[in-house]
């Protein structure tokens, strides 16, 4: 089993005498109120700085600070020039630097790349407060400031980009965000570990370029050092057919170098016994080759989520001209009291006193919710929490919950007794882990969830439900709601879980993702099948009518996921029209960096599988007037879709769902000034009165529903 130094037992940075600030200071003379001449580390970030622990800033600064070191904060500087980088001074040991709480192209952009208008990060959701690809922008404008200070780049825009990378918004395979920055290190995943370690390293006088042994992190090289094996990637899962075939050492002058220092470059079909893991390193294939031929990519998509588990990753190399990115395995996750610990620091949990009355949608969100564990091993292709926060839970204990909800009650402006989500990225995995440490430390495994359960996978919500009885009992606590997204094929398992949850902590609606009801994409998803959707809301509606309330499901769908077809958006439209459901908002595939499904829709392959010569194609929704049809399909009730359904009905052949009766899926009607057609009437058509009014029968998605995006 693995193990790390304790967080919390590095001694301290001598700055640890000027105690505790209110808050982590924007400016100068915030730094001259706490007697300090310079801070030890500055923290640049895309989001307004709130000092609540749901934001990553602030919790590595106040993690930072428990350390001892002097942190200030430079919140959504302005990029035009570097003045504003050095609204604080040269920082002592290093800047750190990340976009925010969000991938900034995520923030900015709609899956359709379109602009958005508001910014949930920013005061008063005030777009445009920050840069398109804010880590490049905000190191080179740092280094540009201050020459010569480290500089190590972080948060989920740099764990995202941390190897070649398609992108969605130029498209095309990008480099690695290390050599696009210039950044001297690059901290992936929960970096609590790494950033601790490092910045103690960097204190007692190691220079950053020396740092090379950290989990967790990243950085340039020039080749594999003496001592390590290297193993081609290709060996390990051999692709096929590679246009053009290419030996991959041919051509890369980093092995000869390797081998000149002592590096020993070997390859093989079968990973011998007894080598040693620490000192092994995976080539990927080379940015030039994966930029230019789909199958090394997904073949490179494929090696790298396969190295992923703490216990059993190896170190990553992938050449980028004359150098090599290099990742060191993922960090050890935190055992239960580092992970409390990082929640009893002394935040003022509300937005800095200087951006005084504006509002901040993203902290109004979440002011009265609390995470109480984070990671998932649902392992869904389209999400990027497992290529960020992995897949081993990390649970907080009940006791630290407990009283995070009491200093909510005591010290939160607002608050009315109402908690507003106890959860995390997925509701209901609390406490669930892999039932054998040796197994889970040797599993490679994509998914604990799909097909199937893993049998050495826990389903006990036992603690969970002994937590929730007991925030229920806390004084001044009227109601505790779970609002985090719910994984019903593991809730299925516990039908006393479900109980407890309909009967006293949903609030009318529950949010479910089924995403789809076709087994096609919902298998390039690794969803589980609409059966479970089934088993889950018969239990659901039991429940709910045992305990006297009238509540609803609120199901989420996704549009032109990889692996979809026009007619599996045809049979989910029938679906919700059969159900009732209309979304007024849909969520349409983002392909998002370094996600498996984004590798299926930039190559057409399946990393989910061995990529070989025969291995499966994938067909992917990308053009335009494809994606928007899929989309669509979702909205099947909106009138201005009416004209674009109509077409594809009649090309399908099914214009046997286009007419007015409760059997078709759109009316043969236009009404005025929808669809960009003026109003049409089918001779012997009702009036369309009825038809565009909500059904009478009660629908949460009809009604009230939400769709993600």
């Amino acid at each position: 089993m693995l193990t790390a130094q304790d967080l919390f037992s590095y001694r301290q940075y001598w700055a640890k005498r000027f105690g505790t600030a209110p808050v982590l200071p924007m400016t100068l003379e915030e730094m001259e109120r706490l007697g300090w001449d310079s801070c030890d580390v500055i923290l640049i970030t895309g989001d307004a700085y709130v000092d609540h622990p749901s934001f990553g800033m602030a919790l590595i600064g106040r993690l930072l600070e428990s350390q001892g070191f002097r942190v200030g904060i430079i919140a959504q500087p302005d990029w035009s020039s570097p003045v504003d980088f050095q609204r604080l001074g040269r920082p002592n040991l290093f800047f750190g630097i990340t976009a925010g709480n969000m991938d900034s192209m995520v923030n900015r952009y709609t899956s359709d790349r379109r602009i958005r208008s508001n910014d949930a990060y920013t005061p008063n959701g005030e777009g445009g407060k920050r840069p398109d690809r804010s880590v490049i922008v905000y190191t080179q404008r740092a280094r540009e400031a201050f020459k010569g200070v480290p500089i190590i780049v972080g948060g989920i825009e740099a764990s995202l980009r941390r190897i070649a990378h398609f992108d969605y918004w130029s498209d095309k395979v990008r480099r690695s965000i290390l050599p696009d920055s210039k950044a001297d290190m690059l901290i992936y995943g929960n970096a609590e570990r790494a950033i601790v370690e490092v910045a103690h390293r960097l204190a007692n006088g190691e220079a950053i370029g020396d740092i090379t042994d950290v989990r967790g992190s990243g950085f340039m090289r020039q080749a594999v050092p003496q001592g390590w094996t290297e193993i081609d990637s290709t060996h390990l899962d051999e692709p096929g057919p590679l246009a053009p075939k290419v030996d991959p050492y041919a051509t890369e002058p980093a092995c000869a170098e390797g081998e000149k220092q002592g590096a020993r470059v070997i390859s093989f079909h079968r990973r011998p016994k007894g080598m040693d893991r620490e000192h092994t390193v995976v080539r990927l294939p080379s940015f030039d080759q994966v930029n230019t031929d789909p199958v090394l990519y997904a073949h490179a998509s494929r090696v790298f989520h396969l190295e992923t588990n703490p216990g059993n990753a190896r170190a990553l190399v992938q050449r980028h001209g004359k150098r090599d990115v290099w990742l060191n395995p993922p960090p050890i996750p935190l055992e239960t009291k580092e992970f409390d610990r990082l929640y009893e620091f002394p935040y003022t949990r509300q937005p800095h006193p200087a951006y005084g009355d504006a509002k901040n949608p993203a902290w109004e969100m979440i002011r009265f919710s609390i995470p109480i564990m984070r990671g998932c091993f649902g392992g869904c292709t389209f999400c990027s929490i497992t290529e960020h926060e992995g897949r081993v839970i990390q649970s907080r204990s009940e006791d630290s919950v407990i009283h995070e909800i009491e200093t909510i009650r005591d010290t939160v402006p607002g608050f009315t007794g109402n908690i507003s989500d106890l959860g995390g990225p997925t509701a209901n995995m609390y406490r669930l882990r892999c039932k054998d440490e040796k197994i889970e430390s040797a599993c490679r495994r994509l998914s604990c969830v799909f097909p199937d359960i893993c049998p050495h996978m826990s389903t006990d919500h036992r603690p969970l439900i002994k937590l929730y009885r007991r925030a229920r009992k806390i004084p001044g606590v009227k109601r505790v709601f779970v609002a985090s997204g719910l994984r019903y094929d593991l809730a299925v398992k516990d039908p006393e879980y479900i109980k407890e949850l309909v009967t006293h902590h949903v609030g009318g609606y529950l949010k479910i993702a089924p995403e789809h009801t076709e087994s096609g994409p919902l298998d390039k998803m690794m969803k589980p099948g609409i059966d479970s959707y089934y088993q889950f809301k018969k239990l659901f509606d039991k429940y709910s009518q045992e305990a006297g309330k009238e509540q609803y499901l609120i199901p989420y769908f996704i549009s032109a996921h990889p692996g979809t077809s026009d007619e599996d958006m045809l049979n989910l439209a029938l679906w919700l029209k059969q159900n009732d459901f209309r979304p007024d908002q849909v969520q349409a595939f983002l392909p998002t960096p370094l996600a498996i499904a984004s590798a299926m829709y930039h190559t057409g392959r399946n990393p989910l599988k061995k990529i070989k010569k025969r291995s499966e194609v994938v067909s992917v929704p990308s053009g335009t007037r494809q994606r928007r049809l899929h989309k669509a399909f979702l909205r099947y009730h909106d009138p201005e879709n009416w004209p674009l359904l109509r077409e594809t009905l009649k090309n399908m052949g099914r214009s046997d769902l286009i007419g007015n009766g409760k059997k078709h899926l759109v009316p043969a009607w236009q009404p005025a000034g929808t669809g960009g057609e003026g109003r049409k009437r089918v001779q012997g058509s009702k009036s369309p009165s009825s038809r565009i009014r909500q059904s009478g029968r009660k629908s949460a998605a009809g009604k009230r529903g939400k769709g993600r995006g």
